[in-house]
């Protein structure tokens, strides 16, 4: 078993319950949330939108591959009406979003998937969610923690 952490994010619709599904729909496809943030309302990153996100992450104990475990969040998107991912760095708004964020202290660099998530560092909507639920976790690129990931952020950012 391993324990992976996801960032979970929606602009549309019923923000709130899509986030709540999305969770249940982890517990029912992926393996046991141990852990769930506060969600947050933030502002559209990388696109215009009029459209706030609600943002939360969690920790989920799982007997899944990596790869096994992006499947499973697509899979879980699909259901909950999620018709496209972001390409080429292209975002749009969109019903459900979930990204793996950690995968233990694994590294995977693959076309179809990176762990730890290439651009957590540089995002308030996922580190303000995950230090409040995993600051202790580890990430084995930039060899620092979700605490000292998010400090530097903030100190970046005032």
């Amino acid at each position: 078993m391993e324990v992976a952490y996801l960032a979970l994010g929606a602009n549309l619709g019923e923000r709130e319950r899509h986030l709540q599904l999305a969770v249940e729909e982890i517990k029912k496809r992926i393996g046991q949330v141990i852990t769930l943030s506060a969600f947050y309302v933030t502002a559209p990153w990388g696109f215009a939108s009029s459209h706030t996100f609600l943002n939360a992450a969690c920790g989920v104990r799982t007997t899944l591959s990596p790869v096994a475990l992006l499947e499973a969040t697509q899979c879980i998107e699909r259901k909950l009406g999620r018709t496209a991912k972001s390409i080429a760095g292209t975002y749009t708004d969109r019903l459900i979003d979930i990204d793996i964020l950690l995968y233990g202290e694994q590294i995977i660099e693959s076309e179809k998937l990176e762990i730890p998530h290439p651009l957590m560092e540089e995002r308030r909507f996922v580190l303000e969610p995950l230090v409040e639920i995993a600051p202790d976790a580890f990430h084995p690129i930039m060899r620092k923690t979700v605490r000292e990931l998010y400090t530097e952020y903030t100190k970046v950012i005032h």
